[in-house]
C-alpha cells in the first residue's frame, strides 16, 4: 500500500481552546465562592435558635405587683366565690320489683347562699324536672336540699339546707336600676361541683326583655358579653366590688356555642320575690281576674290587643264591669278587648303582662278597652293570682 501525502498530525490541540476551557470553569468556582459567602453573610445576620437543656431564667414583673384591676378582681373572687354552690337536681324512682328508692340526677347548675338560715337561690330551669335536689358548697361539703318556692315566670328557685351557719358566706345586694352600660361585671359559677369558675365583662345592655320557661317575658334583664355556660346558670352576677346585681340565667348565640350574648334576672326583681317564696313557696302577682284569648288566634284573625275570653266571678274585672266573650247561636260573640292599660299601648299578651308587673296587689289601674268598634276606660283595682 502506499503511503499518504499527506500524514495525520500527532501535536497538541490549539493553545486556544485549552484557555476558554479554563476561563469557564474560573467563572463556575467564582459564581460558587460568591454565594457561599452570601450564605454566611445572611446567617450572620439572621437570629441564631439554641435548644437549650437547661430551665429558662424566670423574667420578672418590672415592679413584681399585680395591676390595680387584676387585684381587685382576684380578691372579689377570692372572698366571694365561697358564697357560690353547685345544685344538681334529683328525682326519687322507686324499683318495681325490690321496691328500692333510687335517686336519679337530672341535671346540674349553679347557685348562691341568700341567708346563713340556709337558703339557696337558682335557677328554676336548673331543677323544673326533679322533685329535690343536693347542693354541694365551696368546701366540697354536700347537703340535701328541699325546694323551699319557685317562680317559673321569673326563672327564680329557693332551695334550703340544713348546714352549720358558719359555712354560710350570703352575698351582699347591690341594685339594678342605677347600673350603667360598660359596667364591669363578673360572673361566678360552679359548673361541675369541683371548683368555681371566673369570667368577667362589661354590660353591653340594659332594659333587655327575655322568656322565662313559663312563655311570660322577664323584663328588665341585664345582658352581658361575660362568658357564660350552661352550668353557670343559677349563679350571681356581681359588680367590680362583689355586690349581686343578677341571676345568671340564659344564653343566646347564634352559633349554638356556649359564648354570646349572657343574660342575668336583675337583682330588684330578686329582691322583690324571694322573700315571698321563703314565707309562701310562691309569688303573688296582682293580675285582672280574666282568661284571654291566645295571641296565635288574634293574629289569625286580625285582632289588634288582648281579648277577654272570661272574667273570673266575682274577681275585679267583673266587679269593674269588663265583659268577656260570649257563645250565641251563630257561634262565639267577643266583647272588651284590651288596647291599653295606664296609657300604654297594649297588642299582645307580653305587652299585658309586663304593663301588670309594675303594678302591686291592690293597685287600681285604668284600662282601655275596645268594644264593637266603641272605646272605654275602667278602673280596675288588682288583685292577687297564683
Amino acid at each position: 500500500m502506499s503511503q499518504s501525502l499527506y500524514p495525520v498530525s500527532r501535536e497538541p490541540s490549539p493553545p486556544y481552546r485549552e484557555s476558554g476551557l479554563t476561563k469557564v470553569l474560573a467563572v463556575l468556582l467564582l459564581l460558587v465562592a460568591g454565594a457561599l459567602v452570601f450564605t454566611v453573610i445572611q446567617q450572620r445576620r439572621q437570629p441564631q435558635h439554641y435548644v437549650s437543656v437547661e430551665p429558662r431564667p424566670i423574667s420578672q414583673r418590672p415592679d413584681d405587683k399585680l395591676g390595680a384591676d387584676e387585684q381587685a378582681t382576684i380578691d372579689v373572687f377570692g372572698k366571694f366565690s365561697r358564697s357560690v354552690v353547685h345544685v344538681t337536681s334529683l328525682r326519687k324512682r322507686q324499683d318495681r320489683i325490690t321496691m328500692d328508692v333510687t335517686e336519679i340526677p337530672l341535671g346540674t347548675g349553679s347557685g348562691f347562699v341568700w341567708d346563713q338560715d340556709g337558703h339557696i337561690v337558682t335557677n328554676f330551669h336548673v331543677v323544673a324536672e326533679g322533685d329535690q335536689a343536693s347542693v354541694t358548697l365551696n368546701d366540697g361539703s354536700t347537703y340535701p336540699a328541699t325546694i323551699v318556692g319557685v317562680a317559673p315566670d321569673k326563672d327564680v328557685a329557693i332551695l334550703h339546707i340544713d348546714a352549720p351557719p358558719q359555712k354560710l358566706l350570703p352575698l351582699p345586694l347591690g341594685q339594678s336600676t342605677n347600673l350603667k352600660v360598660g359596667q364591669k361585671v363578673l360572673a361566678i359559677g360552679n359548673p361541675f361541683g369541683l371548683d368555681q369558675t371566673l369570667t368577667t365583662g362589661v354590660i353591653s345592655g340594659l332594659g333587655r326583655e327575655i322568656k322565662s320557661v313559663s312563655g311570660r317575658p322577664i323584663s328588665d334583664v341585664i345582658q352581658t358579653d361575660a362568658s357564660i355556660n350552661p352550668g353557670n346558670s343559677g349563679g350571681p352576677l356581681l359588680d367590680s366590688s362583689g355586690r349581686l346585681i343578677g341571676i345568671n340565667t340564659a344564653i343566646y348565640s347564634p352559633s349554638g356555642a356556649n359564648a354570646g350574648l349572657g343574660f342575668a334576672v336583675p337583682v330588684d326583681t330578686v329582691n322583690m320575690i324571694v322573700p315571698q317564696l321563703i314565707k309562701s313557696g310562691r309569688i303573688t302577682r296582682p293580675g285582672l281576674g280574666i282568661s284571654i284569648l291566645a295571641d296565635q288566634i288574634a293574629i289569625q284573625n286580625r285582632i289588634d290587643g288582648v281579648v277577654i275570653v272570661q272574667v273570673v266571678p266575682g274577681g275585679a274585672a267583673e266587679q269593674a264591669g269588663l265583659v268577656g266573650a260570649k257563645s250565641t247561636s251563630n257561634g262565639v260573640e267577643l266583647n272588651d278587648v284590651i288596647v291599653g292599660i295606664e296609657g300604654a299601648e297594649i297588642h299582645r299578651a307580653n305587652d299585658l303582662y309586663k304593663a301588670l308587673d309594675n303594678h302591686k296587689v291592690g293597685d287600681s289601674i285604668d284600662v282601655t278597652v275596645e268594644n264593637h268598634g266603641k272605646r272605654r276606660t275602667i278602673k280596675v283595682t288588682l288583685q292577687a293570682i297564683q
